[in-house]
């Protein structure tokens, strides 16, 4: 819950700056990189749940493979608050993001140097994903999940392996 809250608080913060007009003179990619370590260091409650429970609930030992359950079902928390918190704001507060964004995407590609059919494909797939995101809620989770989770995934990884500990045998005298 703790990684849900500080991803979904800075997320819903720096969407409504960058709502209010300080866009990105770089195309968007600050925003990417300052996004990405908010979920880095959300992301370190993973480390600490699995520690804390291989310590004080499971007597200093813990598997990978439930250590990174665990860490697996932390990220699925946050993330799901994370998916919650954006739905919220993207259709009640910025229903206008994907066009601009859209919008940045079919300029980007255009001055790719890309022509004829290829540029139409990608102009098309760039909007069908646009109409899709507006407008399928299932799309639109499982895009936004696409976002993050990948993330915290990778986290709950390193996590366990990392923290997996075998419980040791007392020393018979």
């Amino acid at each position: 819950m703790i990684s849900g809250v500080i991803i979904s608080t800075f997320m819903g913060i720096s969407m409504a700056i960058i709502s209010c007009g300080s866009g990105d003179a770089d195309g968007g990619t600050s925003s990417m990189i300052i996004g990405f370590s908010a979920m880095a260091v959300a992301f370190s409650f993973i480390f600490v749940g699995i520690k804390n429970f291989r310590d004080k609930k499971n007597c200093g030992a813990i598997t990978f493979s439930k250590a990174f359950l665990l860490g697996f079902l932390i990220s699925l928390i946050a993330s799901t608050l994370y998916v919650i918190t954006w739905g919220i704001e993207f259709h009640f507060f910025m229903p206008e993001f994907i066009d601009k964004y859209s919008a940045m995407q079919i300029k980007e590609l255009q001055n790719s140097g890309i022509t004829g059919q290829a540029l139409e494909e990608g102009i098309k797939s760039i909007e069908t994903t646009n109409y899709n995101y507006k407008n399928n809620i299932l799309f639109f989770a499982m895009y936004t999940y696409a976002e993050i989770l990948p993330v915290g995934i990778l986290i709950t990884l390193i996590s366990s392996l990392i923290l997996r500990r075998k419980k040791t045998e007392p020393v018979l005298q």
